[in-house]
């Protein structure tokens, strides 16, 4: 569930109606939603309560927002960062070190040497060669590397292909067929305190199928590991449920997700790791614009927004769908394209959408952005980045500024040789 809904009809974001916020803000805005936050973090949790101390470590590539971190911090979250900047962000949001994990194919040696003095809880080792790198460099600083190695299972998450992780083709972990191999060549290395293994195979899972077949397989490989007499304690199982974009939909509940969890991994005597991100923020958060002009089409009406594609990239980097509704619908509806300003054919959010009427000048809410929204924003066709707003009963706060196109050209120097 949400606390995103109408009364006396207008949309409130909890007890404050959105044009509330757009008249103090403007508009486009993202506003998220604390108690929504905190009702999935909390949900998520008791659907693991049949487990033994999980970690929990939020994905925050799906919403960095500082404030969004320190709610879930509350919760007892820790994060799961794949860049020194989203390091930086969960230790200033208050998220312990030891309750944060590391992952991503591309750490670099400043990346690692920041992971090593922040004392965070574990890197995820995703090739043989990061392992030897970051081995060497926790030896010099006379540490030793608390790590799991990434094992890509070769499942299909059967999702979009951009955001499946856990095939063979794709950039992410080790080969399993080579996992004892290169254990074998990295637990002995001075610098490293390898002790587990992690899998995390995609994004926006709709079936536990996938999830189920890639466990069953990191289970075979924890028996062979320790038949060769390697340490297992840590098993980090990812993230990748996903959430509803459209009404109606229906996705495998974190308790249906803890009870498949809770018996495959009977017996596995290790302590899990899961990382969420969408199935956390996405419902938390939507994308509040305006209507600039509604303009004839040829099938259909354009309804043109003021948010853009890069406000919110995935409908015209995946196809992704997300409702849209209008903020004090009229009870009208239309079919409709919905797009934005920018200067290309794919700055869509919609086509042919039954939804509600709009006409210049409305308030319309685009919904589940609160993963993968802000985070994804770019300043293409010299569009300033838009503000995020955090609500709380009946008050809000602007959580992150708007950053306008001015802002923006004064960190761009011209040389003095230009002049």
């Amino acid at each position: 569930m949400d606390y995103f809904a109408l009364r006396n009809g207008v949309l409130h974001a909890e007890d404050v109606s959105l044009p509330a916020i757009a008249a103090a803000v403007g508009t486009p805005v993202y506003v998220y939603s604390r108690a929504t936050l905190e009702r999935h973090a909390q949900v998520f949790a008791e659907g693991l309560a049949g487990l033994d101390a999980p970690l929990i470590a939020f994905a925050v590539k799906a919403n960095p927002n500082l404030a969004v971190l320190r709610v879930l911090a509350r919760q007892g979250y820790g994060a799961d960062v794949v860049s020194g900047g989203e390091l930086a962000r969960a230790l200033a949001a208050g998220m312990p070190p030891e309750r944060i994990v590391f992952s991503g194919v591309g750490k670099t040696r400043e990346e690692m040497r920041q992971a090593l003095d922040a004392g965070i809880r574990q890197l995820n080792i995703e090739s043989e060669e990061e392992g030897r790198e970051l081995a060497e460099l926790a030896a010099a600083l006379g540490k030793r590397a608390r790590c799991v190695l990434r094992v890509n299972p070769d499942v299909d998450a059967g999702t979009h292909d951009k955001i499946t992780t856990g095939k063979a083709d794709n950039k992410f972990g080790v080969p399993i067929a080579r996992a004892r191999e290169l254990f074998d060549a990295l637990a002995g290395l001075d610098g490293l305190a390898l002790t587990g293994v992690a899998v995390h195979i995609g994004s926006q899972l709709a079936s536990l199928e996938p999830l189920e077949a890639a466990f069953a397989k990191i289970g075979a490989l924890i028996g062979e590991l320790r038949e060769a007499g390697h340490t297992v304690d840590t098993v980090d199982l990812g993230g990748g449920l996903g959430v509803p974009y459209k009404a109606g939909e229906t996705y495998p509940s974190p308790a249906e997700y803890g009870a498949m969890v809770a018996r495959v991994t009977k017996g596995w005597n290790v302590q899990l790791v899961f990382e969420p991100g969408r199935v956390i923020a996405g419902n938390a958060g939507i994308l509040l614009t305006r209507t600039i002009r509604v303009k004839r089409g040829v099938a259909h009406p354009f309804y043109v927004l003021d948010a853009a594609m890069n406000d919110l990239a995935r409908p015209a980097m995946y196809g992704a769908w997300h409702d849209i509704v209008a903020v004090e619908p009229s009870g009208e509806t239309a079919v409709a394209n919905v797009v934005g300003p920018i200067c290309e054919t794919g700055d869509t959010f919609a086509m042919g959408r039954e939804m509600d009427a709009l006409k210049s000048g409305d308030l319309a809410v685009i919904r589940t952005a609160g993963a993968y929204g802000a985070t994804m924003a770019s300043s293409y066709n010299s569009r300033g980045f838009v503000p995020e707003v955090l609500v709380d009963g009946d008050k809000f706060a602007v959580v992150a500024e708007r950053l306008s196109a001015a802002a923006i050209m004064d960190a761009e120097p011209i040389p003095d040789w230009l002049d």
